[in-house]
């Protein structure tokens, strides 16, 4: 139960952290210029690389004496949040469709793929979810729980984005997702403070 709890608030976590990102918008952009399958083979390729090496890098925080890890990751959680707070989302809408331009193309099969694995993996890489979801691995100390709910949640976000479009985008005012994901994000770092100094 304790570790169905983890993946579910790393899930949670991810998935509104992800939602306004730059990256939903490239994968929507890929999605209506493409057909689903193979740019979700290669976001979703992309997404489980990037999230092995987050819960490789948190694990290896894990390691570290307790107190200090709680603190660190207290510390990014409150930086997430502000970054969240202070980005704009029309301007990750724009930086999405302008990275997703520069691969499209007349493009089949395979090169769909390559072109959309190399948009995210070049796209997320030290990206905010990246960075959330080591923090997560190191916060939890669960890499496989903290990894299968981080990439549920990113492939999530991206099918949403393939699937729907723009039609997602008129339904959910992103400065609100925003918002309410830098409120998880405080309140994690309140609980990550908290559970240090206790």
């Amino acid at each position: 139960m304790h570790q169905l709890l983890i993946g579910l608030t790393v899930f949670g976590v991810i998935f509104v952290g992800e939602l306004p990102d730059k990256t939903a918008v490239a994968s929507l952009v890929l999605g209506a210029r493409y057909r689903p399958a193979p740019v979700l083979a290669g976001v979703s390729t992309a997404f489980l690389l990037h999230v092995t090496v987050a819960v490789t890098a948190g694990g290896l925080i894990a390691r570290l004496p307790r107190t200090p890890v709680e603190l660190v990751t207290g510390l990014l959680f409150l930086v997430g949040a502000v970054l969240l707070l202070r980005s704009d989302p029309d301007e990750a809408m724009a930086e999405g469709e302008q990275e997703a331009a520069a691969v499209t193309g007349d493009r089949q099969g395979w090169r769909i793929v390559a072109a959309s694995f190399t948009l995210v993996l070049v796209a997320e890489f030290g990206d905010l979810t990246q960075i959330l979801t080591a923090t997560l691995a190191a916060r939890y100390n669960a890499p496989v729980t903290v990894g299968i709910g981080a990439l549920a949640a990113l492939c999530t976000v991206a099918v949403l984005a393939v699937a729907f479009g723009r039609a997602l985008l008129r339904v959910v005012p992103l400065r609100r997702v925003q918002q309410l994901a830098a409120v998880i994000l405080l309140a994690l770092a309140v609980f990550s403070v908290i559970s240090a100094l206790a």
